[in-house]
């Protein structure tokens, strides 16, 4: 097989990071990019909680992630930081990226929704999130303690520390649980694709410029 999923060999592709502001604590003392998609997710924001489960799940990461801070004023602080920490800890157990498949697109339906995620880890931080103009009525009207707001400030953190492009297309009908739980799947598996080693190149870096 010319590309296969998993460790480089004689490398762990792991990291543990911790982030601390005055506003919010998070702590991940686990991030395995090779592992089997087992999680334990405390973010203090319940459904985001749903959403990394079933990011680590479907990307078959291993991930602790423990998170706490001023709730009390909004979740905004909380859930943005959350992004940055996640980036960084993915950054970190990348290294070089040496071998890595690098570009990967998944789409993923769930019900009469459905999320389409392209991903370049090239080491150039873009984000761009497009939908039906219904999802984006009212983003600030939450649901289950959540929003499609609160989603893009969290994916766009996590693309800019992680220094990937991400391009994310919402489509279809349903409420905002189904709409999201199809992106972070998708997101889950399109990233797993992208760093995935390709046999053939298991020792560079995946640029014709020789660096990312």
């Amino acid at each position: 097989m010319g590309i296969f999923s998993g460790k480089r060999k004689g490398k762990l592709r792991q990291a543990q990071y911790e982030r601390k502001s005055k506003e919010t604590q998070i702590e991940i003392p686990v991030l395995n990019i090779d592992g089997t998609g087992k999680s334990k997710i405390s973010t203090s924001i319940g459904f985001l909680d749903h959403m990394l489960t079933l990011f680590a799940y479907h990307g078959y990461f291993d991930l602790e992630l423990n998170a706490k801070g001023d709730t009390h004023v909004d979740k905004h602080h909380l859930n943005e930081d959350i992004g940055l920490a996640l980036g960084e800890a993915f950054k970190k157990a990348l290294g070089e990226s040496r071998g890595i498949t690098r570009t990967a697109s998944v789409e993923v339906p769930m019900d009469m929704a459905s999320a389409k995620v392209l991903i370049d880890l090239s080491n150039r931080p873009a984000f761009k999130c497009i939908g039906p103009p219904n999802i984006y009525y009212d983003v600030n009207k939450e649901q289950e303690g959540y929003s499609v707001h609160y989603a893009k400030d969290f994916l766009d953190s996590f693309a800019k520390k992680l220094c990937i492009n991400l391009h994310i297309e919402i489509n279809g009908e349903g409420d905002m649980h189904h709409h999201l739980e199809a992106v972070f799947k998708a997101l889950g598996m399109a990233l797993d694709k992208a760093t995935s080693i390709d046999a053939r190149r298991a020792d560079e870096v995946p640029s014709s410029k020789g660096i990312l």
